[in-house]
């Protein structure tokens, strides 16, 4: 391939913008993708990072702006204008259909047929190994959507966006709920797609990524375009700084120290096909970490441990005392409250108001038989709002329209109601910018300095590095071992999840 057409521009944008209900989301921000780089988005959630993203897919109309493609104007109405085009999406918010196996959801709306009537599922599952093996996963494309983790509904995503064979790929922080292993395999991808003379718009608040993979990087902030350098000429405190508009004193705010004294005692917990028999202890003041590569059985000890779905043996023990947790009432009245690994997913009630989503779980101390306290169910939630600097323009704003960042402080803002002693935190930082993401290991250290406790379960070594006083490792679903935070190295814990 010729310099020439390595350096030609795929698609470009000139002065776009986007408003939404008052809300000026995009001020006449330009931007151009040239052929076998990578261009990575940056900015605090809220930036316009998505909403850009969105107008070049066709999911939304620019208010006014112009945008070509490989030098001819065009203007999308749809995702499928776009994706007839040459543009392809992996999306941060995963749209799964649950009931259908990964290979119709990979070929949704482009099945190959027999006699133009029927599905041919023979081809349909062998074109989807085929798409599947190309970035090696070894799913079975057979197998239900529902019945996959976070993590394998990422790489379906992922398979699905590379099967369009398209010229543009969008990807939308699409390591977020990936482990090491994974994202290595997908950095293998975009090396690939590279060297073919695609180009490639990458999100993600993970810097060390960024500088990874990039070669060339745009700021924006507030909706408005910054600037645009060579990966090669910024740092991370030169990134940050224009991300921000403001002084980010260190990332890891760790100023709690834990005790001797036991808050949680966990002995033999099992969960058939989920995990082994795990038994550990979480103490006061303590931020007790727990890392593994995708599918260790981290998250599914968590659901165990409060309720979500049935233990099969093992006992809990509260503050000293026994107690039974067979479902989520049980573990928010002995004092846990769970951060889930995917907020939209479990976490979150979309399609409801801020102040509904904060108070959910917290509803009966708010009970005046047989009303609702709504004054005090407001003020409670005025104040988890305020405690967590949530931007909404008001409480009752569906949860749905905020972002990332803002979406995660309503899911802590609903725990801190209830006044828990226990937290446990599953991938609490995925897919938040670095201003979010200090904001809530403060509110980490806080809440343990009170002598409370925390579960932290992260794919992110530095973070379960930087935030946990002890660690330990998951490996083929079973505690394999423990590493003090002094002794705690990338290498040794990788090699140990390994």
């Amino acid at each position: 391939m010729s310099s020439q057409s390595v350096n030609a521009a795929l698609l470009s944008m000139e002065k776009a913008e986007k408003h939404f209900h008052g809300v000026h989301a995009l001020k006449g921000v330009s931007i151009e993708l040239r052929r076998g780089t990578v261009h990575a988005i940056c900015g605090e959630n809220g930036a316009g990072k998505s909403t850009l993203m969105k107008i070049l897919m066709g999911v939304y109309t620019a208010d006014s702006g112009s945008m070509r493609m490989k030098g001819q104007p065009v203007h999308f109405l749809s995702p499928r204008q776009a994706l007839d085009a040459g543009i392809a999406i992996i999306e941060q918010e995963l749209t799964p259909i649950p009931d259908m196996t990964v290979a119709e959801n990979i070929f949704l709306g482009r099945e190959p047929m027999l006699f133009g009537i029927f599905v041919n599922y023979a081809e349909l599952n062998r074109q989807a190994r085929e798409v599947l093996g190309r970035i090696k996963i070894t799913l079975n494309p057979t197998r239900k959507m529902k019945t996959l983790s976070v993590a394998e509904l990422q790489l379906v995503e992922i398979a699905k966006a590379l099967s369009y064979n398209s010229e543009v790929l969008i990807m939308d922080e699409p390591t977020s709920a990936l482990g090491e292993k994974e994202t290595d395999v997908l950095f293998e991808i975009i090396a690939s797609l590279k060297a073919q003379g695609k180009g490639i718009f990458y999100i993600s608040h993970r810097m060390k990524e960024i500088f990874r993979i990039a070669d060339v990087v745009t700021i924006l902030r507030d909706g408005e375009y910054i600037c645009t350098r060579p990966a090669s000429e910024l740092d991370t405190d030169s990134l940050v700084s224009l991300m921000i508009s403001r002084k980010l004193e260190g990332q890891y705010v760790k100023e709690n120290v834990p005790s001797d004294i036991p808050m949680l005692t966990v002995r033999g917990l099992a969960r058939k096909k989920s995990h082994q028999p795990i038994s550990l202890e979480l103490r006061k003041g303590e931020i007790l970490g727990i890392y593994g590569l995708v599918g260790a059985g981290r998250s599914e000890f968590l659901e165990s441990l409060f309720g979500v779905a049935r233990a099969d043996g093992g006992e809990i023990l509260v503050n000293g005392g026994p107690v039974t947790i067979r479902r989520p009432y049980d573990a928010i009245k002995n004092g846990l409250a769970f951060v889930t690994e995917d907020r939209k997913g479990s976490g979150l009630a979309l399609i409801l108001s801020v102040k509904d989503n904060t108070s959910l779980t917290s509803i009966r101390k708010f009970n005046k038989n047989p009303f609702i306290n709504r004054r005090r169910e407001s003020r409670d939630v005025k104040m988890a709002i305020d405690f967590f600097g949530i931007k909404t323009p008001s409480e009752r704003q569906l949860v749905r329209n905020l972002s990332g960042g803002n979406q995660q402080k309503v899911v802590l803002g609903r725990w801190l109601l209830s006044n828990p002693g226990i937290l446990l935190m599953d991938e609490p930082t995925r897919g938040i910018d670095v201003g979010a993401k200090r904001e809530i290991y403060k509110f980490m250290s806080d809440f343990a300095g009170q002598g409370n406790g925390i579960i932290l379960v992260s794919s992110e070594l530095p973070e379960i590095m930087g935030m946990s006083d002890r660690i330990l490792v998951f490996k083929n679903r079973a505690l394999c071992g423990e590493v003090r935070r002094p002794d705690a190295s990338e290498e040794l814990l990788m090699r140990m999840a390994t």
